[in-house]
């Protein structure tokens, strides 16, 4: 019985060994006699916070994670554990200079909470509201680790973005070590230069710029707005077109200075413009898909913009001096030339959601002027062979033709159609040339893992919908004519361009090797800075919702 008593005392001891080596909270409060002693007493309490974050997995006292804690260890080595935004009770002008760009973070499409904003705004006012604050060496300890961190992490998501990197976005400089970010943070403190140093990481693309200038303005316009949602279902026909003109006139839609809510043309022609500017069907119906946009608030456009930023980010440092670049949800193509900026636009059709046109980067090296169409197996055993199976005259129909592994043509009459499957194809399917082939007159061939291409089609019609996410994976391109003599103009040999156009008249079959390699980027940007305004596009593939928590 005697033993009893200590099994409280050991019952701590085991619970306490299970947790680790976590550390509790340092020490929120140690009031010094005089400001001339915080300089002595800082840096124990700096040392109590590093502490903590090694004991916690990286996470700071306000419970948002570090960005990286050897980087606060050197960083603090090379002050001497000493302060670095702050001297004798009194910040250093880098200090605000620091706090205003957190404060202004949603303007890059950053969220302020990533840098500390709360804790280090409720610093600021107990030393704004109360005096012992100022002589806190716990506070200005607490401040001092959170502004450094803040530091690193805008330095590094200004220029590589939140979203983690995969093979695509992965660069040569994909990393800001910890010996660089105290590099930069050297020469942003002792020169004065935090604005300097941070825009500095910022990708230097025009197109990047834009957006970020048409982010500003929007959150300036309605970042603290919000709007009551509208009801897909009703019954008062005449309340719901009501309740619909207000909500078009909040983002400028639609204007009650020259129309009533009643005046269901001037509606209809308001719900059509939304439509289109979001590359929904323009069909003027606010039916249940419009509405479901119609519904979203601003900081859901915000954030879709940010995540288009953030993209941004992941392209190269320095893109080439000209380059073809394909925006899946925007379904357009353009071709970029520094000598003339934007020389080539085209609209595009993409994969579907299930068959997706994959994102890359790479070189077009040729195009095929009359190719065949070599059909992916995909297609072969999902379309295809069922179809062939129940009529051999399909083959015909779509001007297809057999050939075995040693490139021989093979009659279709003397094949058991019905042994062939999955498990056993010994053929190639092969679409001849021709008008009537799928990749219509032109294919333009770039290397990649997904054997996926751009080129012309036989159904030239689908480049007038509003949702162009209809192919197996490839890119068709409107303006292929276009396309294929501008990279004809860089011919060293002058006569090249009539030989083409000569080509193309006779419908020969033949390939054309650039003399200049143009490099492609097939990316995926939902929004884009366009026409003076925010251009938003549909999430097509739901690449946008499968990233957006890294905002929140």
């Amino acid at each position: 019985m005697k033993y009893l008593k200590f099994i409280p005392w050991m019952l701590l001891i085991i619970i306490t060994a299970a947790c680790g080596n976590r550390k509790g909270k340092p020490r929120q409060q140690e009031v010094v006699q005089n400001v001339q002693q915080l300089d002595e007493v800082v840096p124990q309490q700096i040392a109590e916070r590093l502490e903590y974050v090694d004991g916690n997995e990286g996470w700071m006292e306000d419970s948002v994670p570090v960005f990286s804690a050897p980087a606060l260890r050197t960083a603090y080595a090379a002050s001497a554990g000493k302060a670095i935004w702050s001297k004798n009770g009194e910040a250093i002008p880098q200090a605000d200079s620091l706090l205003r760009w957190i404060g202004s973070a949603r303007h890059y499409g950053l969220n302020p909470a990533h840098y500390h904003s709360n804790a280090l705004l409720a610093a600021q006012e107990r030393r704004h509201t109360d005096k012992d604050a100022l002589r806190d060496a716990a506070l200005w300890a607490q401040t001092d680790v959170l502004l450094t961190d803040a530091f690193f992490k805008l330095a590094n998501h200004l220029h590589y973005g939140i979203i983690p990197r995969d093979s695509i976005a992965l660069r040569k400089d994909s990393l800001l070590t910890d010996d660089v970010l105290n590099s930069l943070l050297r020469d942003a403190i002792s020169g004065n230069r935090i604005s300097e140093i941070l825009q500095a990481q910022e990708p230097v693309h025009e197109q990047y710029h834009l957006l970020k200038a048409g982010v500003a303005a929007y959150e300036e316009q309605y970042g603290n707005r919000s709007w009551d949602t509208i009801a897909a279902d009703y019954t008062d026909t005449l309340a719901f077109r009501r309740q619909l003109a207000a909500r078009l006139v909040q983002t400028g839609h639609y204007d009650t200075l020259l129309n009533t809510p009643d005046d269901t043309v001037a509606l209809k022609k308001a719900i059509k413009q939304f439509q289109q500017d979001i590359h929904l069907y323009p069909d003027g119906v606010a039916g249940k898909r419009t509405i479901q946009y119609l519904n979203r608030q601003p900081k859901d456009w915000l954030e879709q913009a940010a995540v288009s930023l953030d993209r941004w980010r992941k392209m190269p440092d320095t893109l080439p001096a000209r380059y073809l670049i394909v925006n899946i949800p925007a379904f357009r193509l353009q071709v970029w030339d520094d000598s003339a900026g934007m020389v080539l636009e085209s609209r595009v059709i993409v994969g579907t959601p299930r068959t997706r046109t994959p994102q890359l980067s790479s070189v077009m090296t040729n195009f095929v002027l009359y190719p065949y169409w070599r059909v992916p197996y995909s297609i072969v055993f999902k379309e295809m062979l069922p179809q062939i199976k129940k009529d051999r005259a399909y083959l015909t129909q779509k001007n297809l033709e057999v050939v075995d592994h040693h490139g021989n043509i093979v009659s279709p009459d003397s094949i058991d159609w019905n042994k062939l499957g999955k498990g056993y194809f010994p053929y190639v399917l092969r679409q001849m040339d021709g008008l009537d082939n799928s990749l219509g007159i032109m294919k333009f061939n770039f290397a990649n893992r997904f054997s996926v291409y751009l080129h012309d089609t036989n159904n030239r019609k689908l480049f007038a919908n509003s949702n162009r996410a209809l192919s197996h994976g490839c890119v068709r391109v409107q303006a292929w004519d276009s396309l294929a003599m501008y990279m004809v103009s860089s011919d060293p040999k002058p006569e090249m361009a009539d030989s083409v156009r000569a080509w193309l008249a006779r419908e020969e079959q033949r390939v054309y090797s650039l003399p200049r390699r143009l490099p492609i980027y097939i990316r995926y940007f939902s929004t884009e800075y366009r026409d003076g305004k925010l251009q938003f596009y549909e999430d097509v593939y739901g690449e946008d919702a499968r990233v957006r928590q890294y905002f929140h």
